[in-house]
């Protein structure tokens, strides 16, 4: 419920969300990445971090099915997903998007 009120106050706003777990190594690879990410692309996203094993309900929710996995959304819809640790694809799509 948290999640859907922050999808939808985002609007227009560019949302990108990591689902990771601390026992997943390359989550804990690509999230200094994605830390720097927040900050470099502040002003025109959102960055949201959810951790499968303290929120197994917003990942059944949104069929997370391996990690890391990331979602993009805009105007409350997912618009983009794709997982694994890959560093540029990450920086890219958040670019195109």
């Amino acid at each position: 419920v948290e999640f859907e009120k922050e999808l939808v106050a985002a609007g227009a706003k560019l949302i990108v969300v990591d689902f990771s777990a601390t026992w997943c190594g390359p989550c804990t690879m690509i999230k200094p990445y994605f830390h720097s990410l927040c900050e470099k692309y502040r002003d025109v996203a959102l960055f949201i971090e959810v951790d499968v094993d303290d929120m197994p309900d917003i990942a059944t929710h949104c069929d997370v099915k391996c990690m890391p996995t990331f979602q993009f959304y805009k105007n409350g819809k997912k618009i983009h997903e794709f997982s694994g640790a890959n560093k540029e694809k990450l920086e890219e799509t958040i670019q195109r998007l």
